[in-house]
């Protein structure tokens, strides 16, 4: 049986914040001319972070290694305040890409924090978004990444004490610890609003629904991606087989093997031009049709920083 359907998950790929930390990048190029440095891949995209080295950016982890009186942008996944205080000593022009999603947590952590809470942090280790909403304080905030390390907290109190969650995790995962959380310590504070953004939430509805319809999920998303890695997880605990690619290069002919309907979904930070790639690679082993499930139209966008709106100039070309 060879392919015969590709099924697209509604939605997928960019999100606001995305598109957001891209348009900085190239409106800042534009403005004022390459080299801007980028502090960490501006989105964990392999193909994204290519592109925008070709018009003029250039990544970096270490401040030390952008020169005197350059312009700065910081990632999508926001930075810790000893990053901020570094680049004001530094003199950079900076432009913060944080999503404002991210900068909605750093700053319920401050003003809780103002009122003596500790906190408790669901995310992974080493991530940078995790490390930026850790480094909004020198102490007080403690990371969980499973059941297991909830058993392990040691907060130094427990009556002024907070969840956050990194935005981009499980939906799944994050309730079930948070439960652990709570029934560890029942008089933890929960955000108002979940902290995981809502095109993570949508793309993993988006998962539950497409996974039973098709014998394979493909997601489109680098290594590096949280999000992406959460979608291919999801799949695979929904009994789906599914695997995640950079591009439509890395497809394997032999995954396909008798599986006629093939899901297709992509991480927050991959853009749609691969998606279609991995259109014509599997039309190429046989799909005749593709078809687009129902799913939520996302119209949200969010505003570019003082300094980058540039009315009188047009649009820089948009990766898409």
């Amino acid at each position: 049986m060879a392919v015969q359907e590709v099924i697209l998950a509604e939605p997928r790929g960019f999100c606001a914040g995305v598109d957001r930390a891209i348009e900085i990048v190239e409106r800042a190029i534009a403005k004022f001319g390459a080299p801007i440095y980028v502090r960490h891949e501006i989105v964990h995209n392999t193909y994204v972070v290519n592109e925008l080295k070709a018009k003029g950016a250039v990544f970096i982890e270490d401040l030390a290694e952008v020169p005197p009186g350059a312009t700065l942008v910081f990632s999508a996944h926001g930075v810790s305040k000893a990053v901020q205080a570094e680049a004001r000593a530094r003199g950079f022009e900076v432009f913060d890409a944080t999503c404002p999603l991210v900068t909605k947590v750093h700053v319920e952590v401050a003003k809780l924090a103002k009122e003596g809470y500790e906190f408790i942090m669901i995310g992974h280790k080493g991530h940078p978004e995790v490390e930026g909403t850790m480094g909004q304080l020198s102490s007080g905030i403690h990371l969980v990444e499973d059941v297991a390390d909830v058993a392990r907290v040691e907060p130094a109190q427990s009556e002024k004490l907070a969840v956050v969650t990194q935005t981009t995790l499980s939906v799944d995962d994050a309730a079930e610890i948070s439960a652990a959380v709570r029934a560890r310590f029942p008089k933890v504070r929960e955000p108002k609003q979940q902290d995981i953004c809502y095109a993570t939430q949508n793309r993993q509805d988006a998962v539950k629904l497409l996974s039973p319809q098709v014998d394979i999920v493909i997601v489109v998303g680098s290594p590096t991606s949280s999000n992406s890695n959460r979608l291919r997880e999801l799949a695979q605990r929904l009994g789906t087989v599914a695997y995640m690619v950079d591009s439509a290069d890395e497809l394997q002919p032999a995954w396909f093997e008798g599986r006629a309907r093939v899901g297709l979904t992509a991480g927050a930070s991959a853009p749609e031009v691969l998606v279609r790639e991995v259109i014509e690679r599997v039309k190429a082993l046989g799909a005749v049709s593709v078809r687009k499930m129902d799913g939520i139209q996302e119209t949200l966008k969010f505003p570019l920083p003082k300094g980058l709106k540039l009315d009188d100039m047009p649009a820089p070309g948009h990766i898409s």
